[in-house]
């Protein structure tokens, strides 16, 4: 071929053109999804929280420079779910790249126990980290007569929506005390909802799993009186026998209107899970972002329960084994071997 001054422009211009598609192939945003709860619960802020701090959306200004510390590209976005068992089974699926899930309902679907008995396994799932305590909390109303779970016989007792770890969890606690739902008037709402009914004179108590103070519950007690019912004694101890992820906690006097004593209760750990099918990279960066200087202060200032989401406890009670490119960033910081 004869080298002329328009075969050179038109190199060039190739080159150039190149060069600029490859630049906006670079910049292509990649979206990963965190599958949270309902939005009156504490994963769904805290989910918004997480996002924001993994993301970086092509364009933005870098760390250095002031702006986001997130992954660069990455467009991460929190969004409602109906929690625990219906995350797992959704990433399990590959319809979502992550979510939150109490340590008990991970731990039985990886191994095929609990109230995934008879259910394959999901070998594929993998912990990012371990965040904060999520708070068993009992509601009932004042007038109900509630003072104890064994009061709960007889009563309309919301148990949560199908799906959800609180539903498991209300359903072990229940049996701590001798009972099944067969001796409840059981219904299945989100707290929301049992707030409502609680609200309208039709509901005597219902169950939450989540860190405090949970919105729903906040809400009601500005308008009604209502009492927060222990998980403790003889009865406790033998539920956190049995079933070792349960841990003692205590919802402090004052997190709801009208507490005026530290509430003794049990406690099951808020983890942030994924598929090991997620690349190792990706995981990697987002584990290194959720732990950088600029995620603290958003954690601190954005949501009560975000000051207990420390690099310390992330990986206390994880019962599955964590993602590959997870565990490269806790080697790297010392917290593991």
């Amino acid at each position: 071929m004869k080298f002329t001054r328009r075969t050179a422009t038109a190199l060039i211009g190739a080159t150039v053109a190149l060069g600029l598609a490859s630049a906006a192939i670079a910049q292509s945003p990649a979206f990963f999804r965190i599958a949270t709860g309902g939005t009156s619960g504490t994963y769904f802020p805290i989910g918004g929280l997480l996002a924001n701090a993994i993301s970086s959306a092509p364009g933005s200004r870098s760390c250095e420079e002031g702006g986001s510390c997130g992954v660069p590209g990455l467009i991460a976005t929190a969004m409602s779910a109906n929690g625990s068992v219906a995350n797992v089974n959704g990433i399990n699926g590959g319809t979502i790249e992550s979510g939150f899930s109490q340590s008990d309902v991970a731990y039985w679907a990886y191994t095929g126990t609990g109230v995934f008995e008879g259910k394959e396994k999901v070998e594929k799932l993998r912990a990012i980290a371990n965040l904060y305590p999520e708070s068993l909390h009992l509601i009932a109303s004042v007038d109900s007569g509630i003072n104890s779970v064994a009061d709960l016989k007889g009563k309309r007792v919301s148990m949560d929506e199908p799906g959800s770890g609180t539903l498991v969890d209300a359903r072990i606690i229940l049996e701590g005390y001798g009972m099944t739902e067969a001796d409840v008037s059981a219904e299945y709402l989100k707290p929301d909802q049992a707030a409502d009914r609680m609200r309208d004179g039709a509901m005597d108590a219902f169950f939450f799993v989540g860190g405090f103070p949970a919105g729903a519950i906040a809400e009601l007690a500005s308008q009604q009186s209502i009492k927060v019912i222990p998980i403790d004694g003889d009865n406790a101890s033998g539920i956190t026998e049995k079933y070792q992820f349960f841990a003692v906690n205590t919802i402090p006097a004052g997190t709801y209107e009208g507490q005026t004593d530290d509430v003794s209760t049990l406690a099951v750990g808020a983890q942030w899970i994924t598929s090991a099918d997620q690349p190792e990279e990706l995981i990697y960066n987002i584990t290194k972002a959720l732990w950088n200087d600029k995620t603290r202060s958003l954690l601190d200032s954005g949501h009560s329960k975000g000051k207990s989401i420390t690099k310390e406890t992330a990986l206390d009670g994880v019962g599955i084994p964590l993602h590959a490119g997870a565990e490269r960033f806790y080697k790297e910081a010392g917290l593991l071997d």
